[in-house]
């Protein structure tokens, strides 16, 4: 049952992986289990599969929303079981800027992880990020940014952060087509990701810290 949710994801299937999962649950199968043994190391073989160029963002895409579509029966049991997520991350796309697909793929892919994810969407202003940060107290504070006009934007909110003494307490990553990792260097960053994958295994990093 566990290689086939497994499958379902890696296919992109949403409603087989949400249907099986339903099923192994029924059948005394743990959500951690579940978790652990299909939805995150499908995600891991999604994400290495596009590094190997194996896989597209449209297909990443589309596993991500399978994985998806198996948490929505696992969440409440997660937490009801008292299964402690990887961290938690808020996540959102700088002031200015619309684009949300690849942030969107990175959210996704961190909940197949085993993180928390606040996705505060799209135009997020510096105030709303350190309201979240205040409100949520994530380890994790990922912003995105596609236009070049739009990534000025990222050191107005680590900015922001240290004004509202919050900077020390949460690791800030980023990316976007237009940002580097010298760029992340230069505005004071934790990390920066090119990718998808690169982000969750980043967070995955830090999180450890």
């Amino acid at each position: 049952m566990l290689e086939a949710i497994k499958q379902a994801v890696l296919d992109g299937e949403r409603k087989t992986a949400a249907e099986l999962t339903g099923a192994a649950l029924k059948q005394g199968v743990s959500p951690k289990e579940i978790l652990d043994q299909a939805l995150t190391p499908a995600m891991d073989i999604v994400g290495e599969e596009y590094e190997r160029g194996d896989r597209y963002v449209p297909e990443m895409l589309i596993s991500a929303e399978a994985m998806k579509g198996a948490m929505v029966p696992l969440k409440p049991l997660l937490a009801d079981a008292g299964v402690e997520p990887k961290g938690r991350v808020v996540i959102g796309t700088v002031d200015g800027d619309l684009h949300d697909i690849g942030k969107d793929l990175v959210a996704m892919m961190l909940e197949g992880a085993g993180f928390e994810v606040i996705n505060l969407g799209v135009e997020v202003t510096a105030e709303a990020f350190v309201e979240a940060v205040r409100e949520r107290r994530p380890g994790i504070l990922a912003m995105s940014a596609l236009l070049t006009t739009t990534m000025v934007n990222m050191p107005v909110v680590i900015d922001a952060l240290t004004r509202a003494g919050l900077r020390d307490q949460v690791k800030v990553i980023i990316g976007g087509a237009p940002v580097t990792q010298t760029y992340a260097d230069e505005i004071g960053a934790d990390g920066y990701a090119s990718d998808a994958a690169s982000a969750v295994k980043l967070a995955g990093r830090l999180a450890q810290k």
